[in-house]
């Protein structure tokens, strides 16, 4: 999978590739699924949400241009997969999930394959976790329609945010916001991406 779906695909970092490789994708899949474990696709998990398609999440990971040891923020836990991933790379990884069953079903199988460094937490993710912050890196996994001030905040000057952003609720751009001081910020488009929607204060809304 690393080889041929990720890496041939242009992701370059090897603390990345090498994540990729450490984490069984089957350890967050419904076991009826685990035959598809290493298909380059998102698949269903429970609550009608997915988890992301693995050159997705190498990709994002990626993107934040992380070289080890950081304080990393993930919005929307899912499955808890691509938390195990950046688990193997930052230092500290702070990982929150609205849904209350996926945040407990993420956390068992973090635990189930060692990810200690983790912390799961049922909240809004929109609004971050301001406890923790700043963080030298925020990666959000569904997609809003614009980027949370929140997050913003909560962003290490010279941090790093990557989130998908769209005006449609499935279809959206993949966006790197980098914080350059207090009050500025640059934003780069990178890619076009589909992601379930950020459901929120600052996202879509509350359900």
């Amino acid at each position: 999978m690393v080889r041929e779906q990720i890496a041939a695909r242009g992701v370059r970092s090897e603390l990345v590739l090498n994540a990729m490789r450490q984490v069984p994708r089957e350890a967050f899949l419904p076991e009826r699924m685990h035959e598809f474990a290493y298909d380059d696709t998102p698949l269903p998990i429970q609550e009608g949400q997915t988890i992301s398609q693995p050159y997705i999440v190498a990709y994002m990971v990626e993107a934040l241009g992380l070289s080890g040891g950081e304080k990393v923020l993930e919005i929307g836990a899912g499955s808890g997969y691509a938390a195990a991933v950046l688990a193997r790379i930052a230092g500290e990884v702070y990982t929150i999930e609205c849904i209350e069953n996926l945040a407990e079903s993420a956390l068992s199988a973090l635990i189930k394959i060692g990810s200690d460094n983790v912390q799961v937490i049922h909240a809004d993710g929109t609004l971050g976790w301001q406890q923790e912050a700043p963080y030298d890196a925020i990666v959000v996994t569904a997609g809003g329609p614009r980027i949370p001030e929140s997050l913003k905040k909560q962003l290490k000057i010279s941090g790093c945010m990557v989130i998908p952003v769209g005006t449609q609720e499935h279809a959206q751009e993949l966006v790197r916001v980098t914080r350059l001081s207090e009050t500025d910020f640059n934003t780069e488009e990178l890619v076009s991406v589909r992601f379930v929607p950020l459901v929120g204060e600052e996202g879509w809304g509350c359900s």
